[in-house]
C-alpha cells in the first residue's frame, strides 16, 4: 500500500465503506447463488425495497454489483466474486476473535 496515492487510497477506503454496513452485506450474501431483482433481494434481506434500491445503487457505483434491465425489472449480480473471498478472510478471522474471547470469557465466570 506504500506505492499507492492519496486518491487511490480514498477509493480504497470508500470500497471497505461500501463493505461497512449490515443491509450491503445482506444483499451480496443474497447475490452469492446468484442473480436477483430488487423485491427478491428485498424479500430476502427484511428491507424496504426504496432502501434495498439505495444500497444496489451504491454497490453498483463501486463495482460490487452489476445491473441488467429486463423488461419493467432490474436483475443484480456480482460483478467482483473476490469480494467473497475477501468477506470470508474477514469473517474468519472476526469468527476466531469472538471465540477466543467467548473462551477467556468461561474462564472467568468458571472460577466464580
Amino acid at each position: 500500500m506504500s506505492k499507492l496515492d492519496d486518491k487511490v487510497l480514498q477509493h480504497i477506503a470508500k470500497y471497505f465503506k461500501a463493505l461497512a454496513e449490515p443491509t450491503r452485506l445482506k444483499v451480496l450474501n443474497a447475490l452469492q447463488d446468484g442473480e436477483k431483482n430488487v423485491s427478491q433481494l428485498t424479500a430476502l434481506s427484511g428491507g424496504t425495497q426504496a432502501n434495498i434500491s439505495k444500497h444496489l445503487s451504491l454497490l453498483d457505483q463501486y463495482g460490487l454489483v452489476k445491473r441488467e434491465p429486463r423488461g419493467n425489472c432490474v436483475f443484480y449480480s456480482i460483478a467482483d466474486p473476490s469480494v467473497y473471498e475477501l468477506c470470508e478472510l474477514v469473517c474468519g478471522k472476526i469468527g476466531t476473535r469472538m471465540t477466543e474471547q467467548a473462551s477467556i470469557g468461561k474462564l472467568f465466570t468458571a472460577e466464580e
